[in-house]
């Protein structure tokens, strides 16, 4: 079996969307090695998802899982040394010029117990090698609570990410102390994520946020594993939608007595053939327009459209082993950068 199947993903959420450049620079670091030579199809950057209103680009970044922490700490150690967050300005909430670095299991083969091990491994190599750099883990590499992202960026103070903070307040796990210069960079595992963001056509945020509230998972009626938040976006207001996963092998053993998921997979992940996708369950982006959209109704405001940043998680092994296979490094620029 070819160890091309045994993939691992990392969406790289980087506060810099304004400057081209930068960005293309960091996609290539994602696949250089040091010395300069590209690594063929040992790594792909699949899509670059750039919001200029947010000044915040999401880099989709995919390799096999033994090659993924090289990967992303070429990328990282590019964006730090670019990105100054201090002259830093946008919509959306940050905390780190390098503001969050996600890993994802995408083949069934792969735990998530191995996931946080590469997440931690990552933040431990650029806490050691770039100076004055801070991490705050979560999820799979948040040892041993295995604390989720929502709470950890509450926790680390990430809503109050604005330009003229007090530094000195926020906590971190690994490195330096949070700076003006790096800040503070999120550093975990779990399974995908889908990101999908609903615009509406008003420049009501109040509206917005009710909105917002009214799908979360955590409100009576809201959708499963979505978590969300308005933002005043090129003069109107978008529905920010975070979309949980979870493994079906593992709610599967857990309900049947086998395993308490506690390992993400168990017994099912050592007959996992290598090239197999993980089998998610998750929210939709179509389930969430039409939600957004009865709600927005209700307000009498009218729904623009949804998009999706990045992959759902089935079309993200589709696309990396394409990739992968292929040797296309950048696939990104075979689909056009997305801008919004």
């Amino acid at each position: 079996m070819s160890s091309l199947g045994r993939l691992g993903i990392c969406l790289l959420n980087i506060s810099e969307a304004r400057n081209y450049e930068v960005i293309e620079r960091v996609a290539k670091a994602a696949t250089t090695r040091t010395s300069g030579t590209t690594t063929g199809n040992l790594s792909s950057v699949l899509n670059i998802f750039q919001d200029i209103d947010y000044n915040r680009s999401v880099l989709t970044i995919a390799a096999p899982i033994s090659h993924l922490k090289s990967a992303v700490c070429g990328a990282c150690t590019e964006a730090y040394r670019l990105i100054d967050l201090s002259s830093q300005e946008g919509v959306h909430p940050r905390l780190g010029s390098v503001d969050l670095i996600p890993v994802y299991p995408l083949s069934a083969a792969v735990s998530l117990q191995e996931c946080g091990t590469i997440a931690r491994s990552i933040a431990e190599y650029l806490s050691d090698n770039i100076r004055g750099t801070s991490f705050f883990l979560f999820g799979a590499a948040d040892l041993p609570q295995c604390r989720s992202l929502v709470p950890r960026r509450k926790a680390v103070g990430w809503f109050r990410g604005k330009s003229g903070i007090d530094w000195s307040k926020f906590t971190h796990d690994l490195g330096a102390r949070p700076s003006s210069r790096y800040g503070l960079t999120g550093v975990g595992a779990s399974h995908y994520v889908t990101n999908c963001n609903v615009t509406i056509d008003t420049q009501d945020l109040e509206a917005g946020r009710e909105i917002a509230a009214a799908i979360r998972a955590t409100s009576v009626g809201g959708l499963p594993g979505v978590q969300a938040m308005a933002f005043p976006h090129e003069g109107r207001v978008e529905i920010a939608c975070n979309v949980d996963s979870i493994d079906q092998k593992s709610t599967n053993l857990a309900s049947s007595g086998g395993n308490d998921g506690a390992d993400q997979g168990g017994r099912g992940e050592k007959i996992a053939h290598e090239d197999t996708p993980i089998v998610l369950d998750y929210t939709p982006p179509d389930v969430i327009e039409q939600r957004v959209r009865e709600l927005a109704v209700e307000k009498q405001i009218e729904l623009v459209g949804t998009a999706l940043v990045g992959f759902r998680p089935e079309q993200a092994w589709q696309v990396a082993m394409e990739a992968l296979k292929t040797g296309q490094d950048q696939f990104w620029k075979t689909r056009n950068i997305l801008r919004m």
